[in-house]
């Protein structure tokens, strides 16, 4: 555990009471504070909601807000001990919102010497202008052939239908693959859908028997592809994140923590 210091509850300006509503007509104190905990080197302020929960809960926030809500039995020495346990968890959490947020403000161009991630692998943009249009990797080289080298909607456009090409073909083969040691627990070979989604890596729909990968999970290196492709198959056995699923998920893949922080770390 790091250093923690608390903020004293006089300078807590955000400290608010309000009443809201529960079952029976009855009214409930929420009790919401501001903290700070000091933690391998780094100041996490987070907020802190006292309200009517069995365990600590911990949130980050696409902003990089840190949100925890806990029952009013925990002191706040407790809690401030369960975010400073968490600090690296929650650097690296705020760290990937970041760099999602600056791509988001720096978009894509599509012109030469921009660079595309594909599998952990960066390869180096050349753009053509030439009559047939189409995409190739050569070497650490992606080449976009197009009829406008100007026309960024149409460069968008032929990217996004390569990088789905690729999604297919690389996420349908580790489906494929992997699946194998499923079978004698009787479970169909899911349907692989992907769609581009911003808080998730992947989804199992066991009912439908639907895995749904992130398109965005292209750029992750493969041994953190396979492990998300793996956790996802693996709730077709057990739907939660119960002790059960994880010690299934460890027999399954010895080293999945590794490669779920080789994920994080993308």
């Amino acid at each position: 555990m790091g250093l923690i210091c608390a903020v004293p509850r006089a300078k807590l300006k955000n400290r608010i009471w309000s009443k809201r509503p529960v079952y029976g007509g009855f009214f409930s104190m929420r009790n919401i504070a501001v903290r700070t905990v000091f933690a391998q080197g780094r100041e996490f302020i987070y907020t802190l909601e006292r309200k009517m929960v069995k365990n600590m809960n911990l949130r980050i926030r696409r902003d990089g807000s840190i949100y925890v809500s806990a029952n009013d039995f925990i002191s706040d020495r407790e809690v401030d001990g369960f975010v400073s346990d968490r600090a690296a968890f929650i650097a690296n959490a705020q760290d990937k919102f970041k760099k999602a947020a600056r791509r988001e403000q720096r978009p894509e161009q599509y012109i030469s010497g921009e660079k595309i991630t594909l599998l952990g692998q960066e390869y180096v943009l050349r753009v053509f202008r030439s009559d047939k249009e189409s995409v190739s990797i050569e070497g650490g080289y992606i080449h976009l052939s197009v009829k406008d080298v100007n026309d960024l909607g149409r460069k968008s456009c032929l990217i996004d239908i390569f990088v789905s090409g690729q999604c297919r073909a690389v996420f349908g083969e580790m489906l494929y693959e992997l699946y194998s040691p499923f079978e004698k627990y009787g479970v169909e070979r899911p349907q692989l859908r992907i769609r581009d989604m911003k808080s998730r890596w992947g989804t199992c729909h066991v009912k439908k028997g639907i895995v749904t990968l992130n398109k965005r999970l292209l750029a992750a290196p493969r041994g953190a592809v396979e492990y998300v492709v793996l956790h996802e198959l693996c709730h077709l056995i057990y739907p939660d994140h119960s002790k059960q699923f994880y010690d299934f998920l460890a027999v399954m893949m010895p080293d999945w923590k590794e490669r779920k922080q080789l994920l994080n770390n993308t």
